[in-house]
């Protein structure tokens, strides 16, 4: 019987050479209707067609074969044109070719896959939704508690003022040291979230979980952030007179 296969099918089953007109499997005829029959080849290729996925978009490509079948099928059309305004024409074609097929399940391939991804996006906009927010308040916290620290910090800042230290020596070294600490909470931040790559690699799809982009930009948001909440807080403090500040609490 002829059989059309897919890309997947030859690599497995003909690495090499030509797979047309090649047959395979084997074909035992029913006793009652043969008797003395022998085995023989039950398929034989007459056509190859690209790797492609049906019912889900996750599932690995097998070797797949395509024989006659009188059950009913499927077919598709690919058109420059709005899909929907060839469906009253493609009817007609079928109705022509024989009034007793029916037609129906009509769909466009774009949302079949739509269908198919929903839930995959409602995830990825919730996750985005929520991913946004725990950025929105960590850097808030991070804000919150560099400069809380820099703060804390006026009274030594003065003694170094009063000691003589030059005002900008006084204020890298306060800013390096938050920097410096925002650098390995982001450095652990990201190590974290390489771990969890194998847990949301499987609930993406077509996605990389390890996306340098979104990671380089976040890092450099919270070290702007870091650096803005240790530089405002100290800058305010060398300005403070170093007798005030000798008496902060």
């Amino acid at each position: 019987m002829p059989a059309i296969v897919n890309e997947a099918f030859i690599r497995a089953y003909f690495p090499k050479g030509n797979a047309l007109g090649r047959p395979f499997g084997d074909y035992t005829p029913d006793p009652s209707e043969d008797p003395d029959g022998t085995p023989s080849a039950g398929w034989q290729i007459v056509g190859i067609v690209r790797d492609m996925k049906y019912d889900s978009l996750r599932r690995t490509i097998e070797p797949t074969i395509y024989v006659p079948s009188a059950a009913g099928g499927s077919f598709e059309l690919r058109t420059a044109r709005d899909p929907l305004s060839l469906v009253p024409d493609v009817r007609e074609v079928v109705r022509q070719a024989g009034t007793y097929i029916p037609m129906d399940n009509v769909n466009t391939q774009e949302r079949h896959i739509d269908q198919l991804l929903f839930q995959e996006r409602l995830v990825a906009r919730l996750s985005s939704l929520f991913g946004l927010a725990a950025l929105l308040l960590a850097s808030i916290g991070l804000y919150g508690l560099l400069a809380h620290e820099v703060t804390r910090g006026t009274r030594e800042i003065g003694i170094r003022i009063a000691l003589g230290a030059p005002a900008g020596q006084v204020l890298r070294r306060v800013v390096r040291h938050g920097v410096t600490l925002a650098a390995v909470g982001v450095a652990l931040g990201i190590a974290g979230s390489f771990a969890a790559t194998r847990l949301l690699d499987s609930m993406l799809y077509d996605v990389k979980p390890g996306d340098t982009v979104t990671l380089i930009a976040v890092s450099i948001l919270l070290m702007l952030v870091a650096l803005a909440a240790c530089y405002i807080p100290a800058r305010r403090a060398i300005r403070v007179d170093p007798l005030v500040a000798l008496r902060y609490e």
